[in-house]
């Protein structure tokens, strides 16, 4: 089920309803919400429900026997036992393929075998990566005693499966989400209004300005198997920039909002990474709930910044790898995260050596460099194959003259001037919220630009296009 389709509408009025029912005291309200999150889910592929009981019953049991047992070693069984389980169901489903067709070929290469894989073809289940990271998340912090255990099993499955933020995020600690399920959760008056508010904001990223405006050039630039012109290579990278950014942060901002309708606080995934200051500040800016995620299980465990400089950088770039991974089965997208990976030491080694005194001035223009660098990377992440990837790198920098032109000049000035406002508000803004903007706005300009986007979504919604995120 889309945030941006009709059915959803009906799926959220009907909940809202029985929510803020009387006839319902808090145990069965959250009963109605497990079991509208399992129909949300259920509609791409009711029996993949299944994969979610099973996390759900073996991190519980996994969290109830770490909350009681003082023994070390069978404190590790558990955790181990959780771990196993969840990244063994991310392994079979999402790297199965791509694991064994990496393993054939270095065998072939190896022995000389003539030995093909046959692919099986297993559907993806929905949001797998985001719920598998947000349960390991609990019994990694029950094992290091960082978190209490669930008090009962209906809040715990609820955690795991809260249908705002169950397939694309954020992903959200226990301490910060469980606990809220424990008292009667009622949206004020100002929480609903700003719940629909940002409901309304999300849908119109994703509808009017990521499918709208800018798909469409994102996907003839990259869909195309033409020697392309440097112009229409950047165009088309910087529009899947845009989109990318429009489509998840407009889920992020969906949930948030579809959640705060119910009275429950998520946390927000971005903070217009856009204006970065170099790439630590991008981490803390994009996907936040994941950067996170892997700073303190992965990056922090591996050693962090507590062992000297060599291990730090390689904790540093083994974590973005494996973050690179975490989005899709392909090296693509390890080549992706490698190349965030050395931006952060080469940022690290700059400051060591060369450091600068950032000010309003130069302060644009190094958000500026930021944006342009990780524009290649985005290159890596969108295209189909390494090969194609490296000729869109090459067009972009002009060591192969003789590209094709594809785009028309109304698709180049309609992404240009976009994406150039998108950059600029998010310069104007990295210093502020919306809701702190919004307070400074009159109520009656307010409502003109809800009003403006609610119109623009009903006019530019097509056929409910799903979110990139949806896919890792």
């Amino acid at each position: 089920m889309l945030f941006n389709s009709l059915t959803f509408i009906v799926f959220l009025v009907i909940v809202l309803i029985l929510y803020y029912s009387k006839w319902f005291n808090w145990t069965n309200k959250k009963r109605i919400l497990l079991l509208a999150s399992y129909i949300f889910y259920g509609f791409w592929n009711p029996p993949l429900v299944i994969l979610l009981w099973i996390s759900t019953l073996v991190d519980w049991t996994a969290g109830k026997q770490l909350a009681i047992e003082e023994n070390q070693r069978r404190r590790k069984f558990w955790l181990i036992t959780s771990m196993v389980v969840n990244l063994g169901f991310l392994a079979f489903f999402k790297y199965r393929d791509f694991l064994l067709d990496n393993f054939t070929t270095v065998i072939n290469t190896a022995y000389g075998y003539g030995y093909h894989s046959e692919p099986m073809d297993i559907i993806l289940p929905m949001g797998i990566s985001f719920y598998t990271f947000q349960t390991m998340s609990y019994t990694i912090d029950m094992y290091q005693r960082k978190t209490e255990r669930a008090k009962t099993f209906l809040d715990f499955a609820l955690y795991v499966t809260f249908f705002p933020q169950l397939v694309a995020g954020p992903i959200v600690r226990a301490k910060d989400l469980i606990t809220q399920f424990y008292k009667e959760k009622r949206a004020t008056s100002k929480q609903f209004i700003w719940g629909l508010f940002l409901l309304t904001i999300g849908l119109f990223e994703k509808v009017v300005i990521a499918d709208t405006l800018l798909s469409g050039t994102s996907d003839m630039v990259f869909g195309s198997n033409k020697l392309l012109h440097g112009l229409d290579a950047w165009i088309g990278t910087i529009a899947f920039s845009g989109q990318i950014f429009f489509d998840f942060a407009g889920y992020s901002t969906c949930a948030i909002g579809i959640a705060l309708l119910l009275g429950i606080v998520l946390p927000d995934n971005f903070k217009y990474p856009y204006a970065s200051l170099g790439f630590s500040d991008l981490w803390k800016r994009w996907h936040i709930s994941l950067s996170s995620w892997l700073k303190d299980y992965l990056y922090i465990p591996l050693g962090g910044n507590r062992h000297g400089i060599v291990r730090m950088y390689v904790a540093l770039m083994i974590t973005m790898l494996l973050g690179g991974l975490w989005h899709g089965a392909a090296w693509t997208f390890i080549v992706w995260g490698g190349l965030h990976g050395t931006y952060l030491i080469l940022e690290r080694l700059q400051r060591q050596y060369f450091p600068f005194k950032i000010t309003r001035w130069n302060g644009i223009f190094l958000a500026f460099i930021t944006f342009s660098c990780v524009n290649i990377t985005w290159v890596f992440f969108r295209a189909r194959s390494f090969e194609s990837a490296w000729s869109m790198i090459k067009s972009m920098f002009y060591l192969q003259t003789d590209g094709e032109k594809i785009l028309d000049m109304f698709s180049i000035i309609k992404v240009s001037i976009v994406i150039s406002i998108m950059f600029l508000c998010h310069w104007f803004m990295r210093n502020t919220s919306l809701k702190e903007v919004s307070l400074k706005i009159s109520p009656y300009a307010l409502g003109i630009i809800w009003a403006l986007m609610t119109f623009l979504i009903i006019i530019a919604q097509g056929n409910s296009e799903q979110f990139i995120y949806f896919q890792f």
